[in-house]
């Protein structure tokens, strides 16, 4: 993927990996790049940052796929047709098997439900233009798990399967189909619930050094100029996939430690 005179979608963009990758996509040179967030303020914000005749910022609650649609359908009214989407917004509450059955499904609306919207709305116009590429952001813990968020886990592992299945079922059909697993990345979502402490929270995650959102957009966006499937922010953390897969028993035994640990750090 080049970014370069592109007309690219991104949303979750108001902070984070988000705004980074808005960032760093214009610095790349970039035509339009669409930054789509429920907080409109903030999009609105960087907009202004960055200038807004290349970033266009629009409110969008990804969970609502008739609003997905009138978003694309009007930036391809009145900008240009999109060629890139980041479907990158996600939420993560803390969850368990007795958390209210609606922070399921919200995280279940956001974290898999708007990739959905995003390939329902996206994939039409992109085989019929014969080029487009989805690029999904899930999580380490869709591939391995999250300490004490059940709900997480699940959906993201949710969104790895779908971004895998797109990725083969729409090659013959010129769509390209990227799934961004971050390990710890420096993000208000990271920071929630450890009392503000980006350090705290990777200790909990088990492993990896906490990446500046700058830094995880560099490394996708040069991931996604050699057109990868599966990017890794972190990528010594495919030794951690290497060993679930070799050795499940080993893995959950580990997780049950860390799980402990992370009880006792957090005082729980």
């Amino acid at each position: 993927m080049d970014p370069e005179g592109s007309t690219i979608a991104v949303t979750g963009a108001a902070g984070g990996i988000g705004g980074a990758l808005v960032r760093e996509l214009v610095a790349r040179g970039a035509g339009t790049v669409v930054a789509a967030d429920l907080d409109a303020d903030g999009v609105q914000r960087l907009s202004d940052e960055l200038g807004s005749g290349q970033v266009q910022p629009r409110a969008l609650d990804v969970a609502d796929e008739a609003a997905t649609r009138e978003l694309v359908d009007e930036i391809e009214r009145e900008i240009a047709p999109i060629e890139v989407f980041f479907a990158n917004a996600g939420i993560s509450t803390g969850s368990d098997m007795e958390t209210a059955d609606e922070t399921w499904r919200r995280q279940w609306e956001i974290n898999v439900m708007s990739h959905v919207y995003a390939a329902r709305t996206m994939f039409p116009r992109w085989i019929e233009r014969g080029d487009g590429h989805l690029v999904m952001t899930a999580s380490m813990a869709g591939i391995l798990s999250a300490v004490g968020d059940a709900a997480y886990s699940a959906t993201k592992h949710a969104a790895v399967g779908l971004a895998e299945w797109l990725a083969f079922t729409y090659a013959g059909r010129r769509v390209r189909v990227s799934c961004i697993c971050p390990g710890a990345v420096d993000t208000a979502m990271l920071r929630a619930g450890t009392g503000g402490d980006a350090a705290k929270a990777s200790a909990v995650i088990g492993g990896g050094d906490v990446l500046a959102p700058e830094d995880a957009a560099i490394r996708i966006l040069d991931a996604l100029a050699e057109d990868r499937f599966l990017i890794l922010t972190h990528p010594e953390m495919q030794d951690f996939v290497t060993g679930k897969a070799q050795d499940p028993q080993r893995w959950v035994d580990g997780m049950a430690r860390l799980w402990a640990r992370s009880q006792a750090l957090l005082g729980g």
